[in-house]
């Protein structure tokens, strides 16, 4: 006897909306994060504009699962799916506060925990600091150097970059790393903050000054 009926599928796009980072993130109303046949079944988005995706046990390449709401359900079958494959779930509020996690059970390395615990004494600490802000120094260097046009702050940045090498301890780092700091930020105090006219007029504060004929910046100069 032929079917004269099929079961309904939700619609799928081919292109997998899990990016290379192994991260999906969720938002929207009603959210619904439930098993369907072995399947993880999820649900987001806002009124019509609904999302559908149907992942398998394998091939899925989801690594987190991160929930922006704080309207919807996850069942336990979907949290126990993603533990299952490796995957961890996240629910945050639209304001960025942690409401859940879940993560897989990994195993527990003693050999790494006592690396980890003589790092400080050992001089691997000192070097993985270094290493660090060295490149957070290079960074600093090249926008103070190109984007702001300010070779002068970038020879200071370099000066205590070069510095590096000979600081033993992480308190000399960072004493370095401060002090790079200072010059970095100095170098932004000349750079005026625009404020659309859109946004003066819906803020009392700016607005305010814009009413009054005298915009400033941040820094607290004449805007032009």
């Amino acid at each position: 006897m032929a079917a004269i009926e099929t079961v309904s599928q939700f619609p799928l796009s081919r292109k997998s909306p899990i990016g290379r980072s192994g991260v999906l993130t969720l938002t929207g109303f009603g959210i619904k994060v439930r098993m369907q046949s072995g399947h993880l079944e999820i649900e987001d988005g806002i009124g019509p504009e609904r999302r559908n995706i149907r992942l398998a046990r394998v091939g899925h390449g989801l690594k987190r699962l991160v929930c922006i709401s704080e309207d919807g359900f996850a069942t336990f079958g979907a949290l126990k799916w993603l533990a299952d494959v490796g995957a961890s779930f996240v629910m945050l509020n639209r304001n960025g506060k942690v409401l859940l996690t879940t993560g897989p059970t990994s195993p527990s390395d003693a050999r790494l925990r006592r690396a980890q615990g003589l790092a400080l004494s050992n001089g691997v600490g000192a070097e993985i600091c270094r290493t660090l802000i060295d490149a957070k120094l290079e960074g600093q260097e090249r926008l103070a150097r190109e984007p702001l046009h300010d070779s002068l702050t970038a020879q200071e940045i370099a000066g205590f970059r070069n510095r590096l090498p000979s600081a033993d301890t992480a308190n000399a780092i960072r004493n370095l790393e401060a002090q790079a700091a200072v010059s970095y930020f100095a170098a932004w105090r000349s750079i005026p903050v625009l404020w659309p006219k859109r946004i003066c007029r819906e803020s009392p504060t700016i607005g305010a000054r814009w009413g009054s004929g005298n915009p400033r910046s941040l820094a607290g100069r004449d805007w032009p």
